[in-house]
């Protein structure tokens, strides 16, 4: 059953394209202002992806980083291997899978070693989007964090160093029997790169306290770069805004990475046995940075009539939907790339009758509130 509702909502899809042909509307009282309207989507399903070779949406990253330049106790070693699919063979092999394999199993897993290297690095993993044109917009990442200390987990977003949107998770500041959950709300500066990359002098760093446990189940984190602000969620509820000259103003890259290098003052660690993190999916509503790109949405959007074909961004992810493996449907969202990697950007879509198109995506809804 799940295999034909996967197949129907592929078939199907185009029909939401065609209504998005002109964006993405976020309307949310927490920003205070109009409607906001994004132009492109990225949207990827961690859970139906078994080959990254077949994702060129995102590229799993391997590098290093020597502890004096990361200024810990040991260096970094970004592996490919690190990042892998549920249907990966190592997936077992790890305690986060073997405490709760149901819930995690179906989802990339971002690992930590927990022994270094002959070189004195420890085993990291980083996976980054293609696309670096990504600018104003909603980011949202539905994922797991570890309960081993001694880690550092991030979801962001970056131009380079004095330009960069960070969520940090450090598990070692988590406390399971005290229900103390922080999360580390960043953003990079030319001001805090001056300060040695410590945002806490410029003003930039935010610890708030998470009102759930992050290593229990799966749950969605956000925040929206606006012109001159950036506010932070987790599970839509607001935690943070912050505001000024200190803030980006370029197109960027999103990134998703998992590390440890034992700075007692941010990772610590490294964790006493192998830690991964897991990651559902990735939605982003962003507008491009690129001239190009933008021109073409003005051109094809600039009448009333298309300018009223939008899709209004939910201001969360359903808790059906976090619960949910994630499983059925399509991979990803977008026009370039085929079927593993669709992004929505101003323009192409499918040709196929509309009628026969809605007629399948009824059959699909039907179909999934019988499951």
């Amino acid at each position: 059953m799940r295999w034909v509702l996967g197949l129907l909502l592929v078939i199907a899809s185009p029909i939401a394209c065609e209504t998005c042909a002109c964006g993405y509307v976020l309307a949310d009282d927490a920003h205070k202002s109009a409607p906001l309207v994004f132009t492109d989507r990225l949207e990827t399903n961690f859970a139906s992806l078994s080959d990254f070779n077949r994702n060129s949406a995102w590229t799993r990253q391997q590098f290093n980083v020597s502890a004096e330049s990361g200024r810990g106790k040991y260096g970094k070693s970004f592996e490919v291997e690190n990042v892998f699919s549920y249907a990966g063979p190592n997936v077992f092999e790890h305690q986060d899978a073997k405490r709760d394999v149901k819930k995690s199993r179906r989802a990339m897993g971002l690992r930590v070693g927990s022994i270094p290297t002959a070189m004195g690095a420890i085993g990291a993993a980083e996976i980054d989007s293609a696309r670096t044109d990504m600018f104003w917009g909603s980011y949202r990442v539905l994922m797991r964090l570890t309960r081993a200390s001694g880690t550092c987990g991030a979801f962001f977003w970056y131009r380079n160093d004095s330009q960069e949107i960070d969520m940090e998770f450090l598990s070692r500041e988590f406390n399971v029997a005290a229900k103390v959950f922080p999360i580390n709300l960043v953003i990079h500066s030319p001001e805090s790169m001056r300060d040695g990359y410590d945002a806490s002098k410029s003003g930039t760093l935010r610890r708030v306290e998470l009102s759930f446990d992050p290593t229990s189940a799966f749950h969605e984190y956000r925040f929206d770069y606006l012109p001159g602000r950036v506010l932070f969620f987790a599970d839509g509820q607001f935690l943070a805004e912050m505001s000024g000259n200190k803030m980006p103003n370029s197109g960027g890259h999103v990134i998703l990475q998992h590390w440890s290098n034992g700075n007692t003052l941010w990772s610590g660690g490294p964790p006493s046995s192998d830690a991964v993190i897991w990651v559902r999916s990735v939605k982003a509503y962003f507008n491009s940075s690129d001239v190009q790109r933008h021109k073409k949405w003005n051109d094809k959007c600039s009448s009333g009539e298309m300018r009223a074909k939008t899709c209004q961004v939910a201001n969360e992810t359903s808790e059906e939907s976090r619960s949910s493996d994630g499983s059925a449907g399509d991979d990803d969202h977008a026009n370039d790339d085929g079927p593993t990697t669709q992004e929505d950007s101003p323009g192409s879509h499918e040709m196929m009758p509309s009628m026969a198109r809605l007629a399948l995506w009824i059959v699909a809804c039907i179909l999934l509130s019988s499951l």
